[in-house]
């Protein structure tokens, strides 16, 4: 088997690959436990939605570190996240700001309310209550002892508690170490193992040790949502919540556990919903327009290089499923300026191929053979290939940095697809469109040259 052929076997599977991705209503594929869908995600100027721009509700000179702003990012997203938002844009702008896009969501009011939650995390003493009385509490309002002077405002907006008891606040989720799921070793059954940070076991150990047979719940946002009973004392700071989970539940507790608490506080500081009117109409003529674009340079490439223009076209067909399949598993949220990205990517993949084109006329004309011509001319094209391509991937990655660091979404998304497609472009004119024209001069071999490459 030959380099070409073993190329061409390789191409092919990429191919089937790209087209099962690119599949309308696609169901996906489990991977390592993991369900991968594969959909089309659109932004929120194709859809509509909200965005809102979150800031650090703290005075102007206080030191907030980034570790603590990007697992603010992480909560966040996970709120959103449960919205059903699966689109949902969470990045970090600046140092103190936070920018969330949820394109078709359709209850603004609902959706601030989730982002701007405290988010405390409380480990509550029920000692005072019976069993019973402690587990029908799960799912409603009480009131505790804790509070900060980020919380107090929070905890004020409290309301539909279920009584006026005041329960006490044993520890917060700022003592929480590690969260993961496991499965009880005699029933199998899902439930959500902790570790403590030491002075989280030391206040654990203490607490435990007295109260065993009492109930110590789990309250979010002064909501309980567990009340397991304290079986025996924890004293080596790790211990498990059981009950009748079942496994999405579980994960969703361990979520809660993990991402519960706002390092930071944080406020709304802007928030507007979109329109997809305009955004749609500026995609349905964006489409128009890459079909008679695209529709002129087939014509241009299969009037001037001849055969090797109809391998080009074939080359960017097959470009555009890898690219558009690589958006889809990612996945990547594509807007207007993420369609312009790709369609620039476009003419960088259709210039590689021009280049190659053109020095293989020349070597033609020089009097080579096909065979040397084709090689040769790929070498000589291959320096400009590259290094044209590497100084846009360059240029994409200080804009997406540009983006990221200052809540540019529009300038992140047109950086991100750009790069893609720019590197998909060197994998074709590296790989693909050589592969093609080898394959098909082996088994075709014009004598009018003039005719079959324009030269």
């Amino acid at each position: 088997m030959n380099r070409n052929l073993r190329w061409l076997i390789f191409i092919i599977l990429v191919l089937i690959l790209a087209i099962w991705i690119n599949t309308p209503n696609n169901p996906g594929k489990e991977f390592l436990n993991i369900q991968r869908s594969f959909d089309t995600r659109f932004g929120l100027d194709l859809v509509g939605g909200v965005q809102a721009l979150l800031e650090a509700d703290l005075p102007d000179d206080t030191q907030i570190t980034a570790e603590a702003l990007q697992t603010a990012r992480t909560i966040v997203e996970n709120r959103v996240n449960g919205l059903g938002v699966n689109e949902a844009v969470v990045q970090l702008a600046g140092d103190r700001r936070i920018v969330v896009e949820l394109p078709g969501e359709t209850d603004p009011e609902k959706a601030l309310e989730t982002i701007k939650q405290t988010g405390l995390l409380e480990f509550v003493d029920f000692s005072s209550l019976a069993v019973e009385q402690a587990i029908n509490l799960v799912g409603s309002r009480i009131e505790t002892d804790f509070a900060t002077a980020s919380e107090t405002q929070a905890t004020s907006l409290v309301t539909g508690t279920v009584s006026s008891q005041v329960f006490h606040t044993v520890m917060t989720g700022a003592a929480l170490k590690t969260v993961q799921v496991t499965a009880d070793q005699l029933s199998n059954e899902p439930q959500v193992a902790f570790e403590l940070t030491p002075e989280g076991t030391q206040i654990f150990r203490d607490y435990t040790s007295s109260n065993i047979g009492q109930v110590l719940a789990i309250v979010l946002d002064k909501q309980v949502i567990s009340a397991p009973t304290i079986r025996n004392a924890i004293t080596d700071g790790q211990g498990v919540i059981s009950g009748q989970f079942t496994l999405e539940s579980a994960n969703a507790l361990a979520v809660q556990l993990r991402y519960g608490s706002l390092p930071i506080p944080l406020k709304i500081v802007e928030s507007r919903t979109v329109g997809p009117t305009l955004g749609q109409d500026s995609l349905n003529k964006s489409i128009i327009a890459g079909v008679i674009g695209f529709s002129v340079v087939i014509l241009f490439m299969i009037l001037y290089y001849r055969l090797p223009g109809i391998v080009a076209i074939l080359t960017i067909l097959l470009y555009a499923l890898v690219t558009f399949a690589i958006y889809r598993s990612i996945p990547i949220t594509l807007t207007l300026p993420g369609i312009a990205g790709f369609l620039l990517s476009t003419g960088s993949a259709l210039d590689a191929n021009i280049l190659i084109f053109e020095r293989l006329k020349e070597e033609l004309r020089a009097g080579r053979t096909l065979g040397q011509a084709v090689d040769l001319g790929w070498r000589r094209a291959w320096p400009s290939i590259r290094d044209s391509n590497i100084a846009t991937i360059i240029t994409s990655t200080i804009l997406f940095w540009f983006g990221s660091a200052f809540g540019a979404t529009i300038v992140k998304g047109f950086s991100l697809t750009l790069a893609i497609g720019v590197g998909v472009s060197l994998f074709t004119a590296l790989l693909v469109t050589r592969t093609i024209l080898g394959m098909v001069l082996e088994f075709f071999k014009p004598s009018d040259q003039e005719l079959w490459f324009g030269i």
